[in-house]
């Protein structure tokens, strides 16, 4: 690996200078949907950590609700 030139702690970027980066960030937060891939892979993993309780929670009520209807079925024969 070889080693940088220059002086350490100092870099320049073009995308920054011409303003490209800014645009981007503009344009992502308009639309609601990051532009970079890291981005998008935060965003997925909150929705989907968000929905996880809810279908533990919708999977616990519907075996509550099967196991209710059994017995008040089984009640009647």
């Amino acid at each position: 690996m070889s080693r940088k030139k220059g002086i350490p702690g100092l870099s320049f970027s073009w995308k920054r200078a011409v303003g490209l980066s800014a645009l981007k960030g503009k344009v992502s937060k308009k639309i609601g949907i990051p532009l970079t891939r890291q981005g998008r892979q935060r965003k997925i993993g909150r929705a989907t950590g968000c929905c996880v309780p809810f279908f533990v929670m919708l999977i616990g009520f519907s075996s509550f609700l099967a196991t209710t209807a059994i017995s008040i079925i089984s009640s009647f024969i």
